[in-house]
């Protein structure tokens, strides 16, 4: 069978890797499963092109590699609640996720991951950037390293998920989420350490003034930020890509208007993190 010889080749520059040899409709055995959740952790982010998977095998594959997680704040796929809807129309000029971020930092247990599958993109723009956290945590200085050991950063939902959230998602009673986490945590596949913070989610440091607080996020995210840890994805018609929360950031781009973009979003349960 296919899946049984899968071929995982890095990208050229930052982070991901691209999975070929792969048919999504069909069944993955354990064995396939077990290769791509550790290229997964090593990786970051896992790229598939052509795979013009059903609503229902998009679950069965996201199913492999934990529970789902139904989001709370996207609009639902008709008669798929499990999968998010991540649509922007021709007249619309904001777009879902247009700026860097990580999803569901804010929850106690963050979400491991999302599958996010392509079902129309425009011809030209709506890229993703990936960016890789492992990697920008292993060019820190070692006086910055040792600087970061043992705090912990703040996140929260409400500012952006809120009633008088920022995101054109806004209006949510149920956006109270608030979590702590480690500011460097251990990936729980690879054991790498990630920086884990990123602009959109990320209040603060625990015990830190405010305005000290911002600073160092900000060197942060501009070193994380840094081309040489960066991806830029290019979707089609059939691309699939597999991220991990706690090894990267995503960021979609929005530079076509008047163009449709629609796109399915399963994300997957992760875990307490640790460092």
């Amino acid at each position: 069978m296919k899946n049984n010889n899968l071929l995982i080749t890095p990208t050229d520059h930052g982070v991901g890797a691209f999975v070929e040899n792969i048919e999504l409709t069909e069944n993955l055995s354990g064995a396939a499963t077990d290769r791509l959740r550790s290229a997964l952790g090593k990786y970051g982010v896992l790229f598939f092109r052509d795979q013009f998977i059903s609503s229902q095998e998009h679950i069965a594959f996201a199913n492999k590699f934990a529970s789902i997680n139904t989001n709370r704040f996207f609009p639902k796929v008709e008669g798929y609640p499990q999968i998010a809807l991540v649509l922007k129309e021709p007249d619309e000029t904001i777009n879902i996720g247009g700026g860097w971020h990580t999803d569901h930092t804010y929850d106690k247990e963050p979400a491991m991951g999302s599958i996010l599958v392509a079902r129309e993109v425009p011809s030209q723009g709506g890229d993703t950037l990936f960016a890789n956290t492992c990697l920008a945590y292993q060019t820190l200085s070692h006086k910055l390293k040792a600087s970061l050991v043992g705090l912990k950063a703040v996140h929260s939902s409400r500012h952006i998920f809120g009633p008088q959230g920022s995101s054109h998602l806004r209006g949510h009673e149920t956006a109270t989420q608030d979590s702590t986490h480690p500011l460097v945590i251990k990936h729980p596949i690879s054991g790498q350490p990630s920086i884990y913070v990123n602009p959109s989610f990320t209040i603060g440091i625990e015990g830190w003034a405010d305005r000290d607080a911002k600073t160092l996020l900000k060197d942060l995210y501009e070193h994380i930020s840094k081309p040489e840890h960066i991806y830029r994805f290019k979707w089609a018609p059939g691309s699939i890509a597999f991220w991990d929360n706690r090894a990267s950031w995503h960021y979609a781009l929005n530079d076509y208007h008047g163009s449709r973009r629609l796109m399915h979003r399963i994300t997957i349960e992760g875990e307490a993190l640790s460092n």
